[in-house]
């Protein structure tokens, strides 16, 4: 067979070995997330009624958890939501008084935007960052890098995220603090998105880019200590072609596999971004709909998580199998 042959036989494996794993994974996680609501001590009805709830009898308690389902066993609503799922309901939201459809559709873009500017700037700086400090070992842009590298893992994004809103924010003014549209006039211009999604792509971005970063670095300094690329500068090489066209190529093959890793903890910082700058997006959502008991809601977001992690790792495998296909046949 030739070589096309094979890379479409190692791709038809991949995509059908994620395919068959990711329906069990995602009715385990939709099945836990309703087990773990069942037993939250928290009462659906009475997060529904809210300040109405002094008024409220038991009868009229007893009704509303009947209504929103909360009197039956959690595999029965989970059986219930997922059958539903399956035809196109995904039922209404309770917090957000729209169908789960529209809620997230309506919120999608906001977070495909964020999380796209975020990864793309990390994966972008911490090649080149990586890469300079690797080729500079021991130099002062090297020890730079590490460290902050090192400092900002250290850091959780909510705190540099409300440390970035004081500071550049509240203090300097340079940017807005949260939102997306003009406070004053409410209006929404492609300027203004741009101005208030800087502080949010840089927080999020700031929390993946030292985990790229320093393996990258360790990525780029394994490969310049391979045979071929001291033949290469052996060779007559200029070092910047060496670099580029040998190291960084060879570099990219195990860093593919961590940005693919790297999604649940997308996930999560987005979720904690939106909520702090009040980003109007799906992630932000969550934390709404766990907060106010939302079971539709929260199940639909659950499952979207789920499913953009294992999207993210099918991709990683597929951009490995282009780049490497014998790493994924064997």
């Amino acid at each position: 067979m030739d070589a096309e042959t094979v890379r479409g036989a190692v791709l038809r494996g991949i995509i059908l070995r994620r395919t068959a794993l990711a329906l069990p994974i995602l009715l385990v996680v939709t099945l836990a997330m309703f087990a773990l609501g069942a037993a939250a001590p928290f009462d659906p009805a009475a997060r529904y009624l809210g300040d109405a709830l002094g008024g409220a009898t038991t009868e009229d308690l007893d009704r509303i958890r009947h209504n929103l389902g909360a009197d039956q066993p959690f595999y029965s609503r989970w059986w219930h939501w997922v059958t539903q799922a399956l035809a196109g309901d995904l039922g209404d939201s309770t917090s957000q008084h729209q169908p789960v459809a529209q809620v997230i559709g309506e919120r999608m873009g906001w977070t495909l935007l964020l999380v796209t500017v975020a990864f793309a700037g990390a994966v972008v700086f911490a090649l080149l960052a990586g890469t300079v400090a690797a080729v500079r070992q021991g130099g002062w842009f090297d020890r730079a890098v590490t460290t902050l590298a090192y400092g900002f893992e250290a850091v959780p994004v909510f705190w540099l995220s409300l440390a970035m809103i004081w500071l550049l924010s509240l203090t300097l003014r340079w940017f807005p603090a949260g939102g997306v549209s003009d406070l004053r006039t409410g209006d929404l211009t492609a300027g203004g998105v741009l101005s208030h999604l800087v502080l949010p792509a840089v927080a999020l971005a700031a929390s993946q880019a030292p985990w790229f970063v320093l393996y990258v670095k360790q990525s780029v300094r394994t490969e310049l200590a391979q045979d071929y690329v001291v033949g290469a500068r052996a060779r007559g090489l200029r070092p910047r072609t060496v670099v580029i066209r040998h190291v960084v190529r060879g570099a990219l093959l195990p860093f593919i596999t961590l940005v693919g890793s790297r999604f649940p903890e997308l996930i999560t910082g987005a979720v904690l971004v939106e909520t702090t700058f009040s980003w109007p997006g799906v992630a932000a959502a969550t934390t709404e709909a766990a907060v106010a008991l939302d079971f539709p809601l929260l199940a639909a977001l659950t499952t979207l998580a789920t499913g953009v992690v294992l999207l993210g790792n099918l991709l990683a495998d597929i951009v490995y199998a282009f780049a490497d296909p014998r790493v994924v046949a064997s």
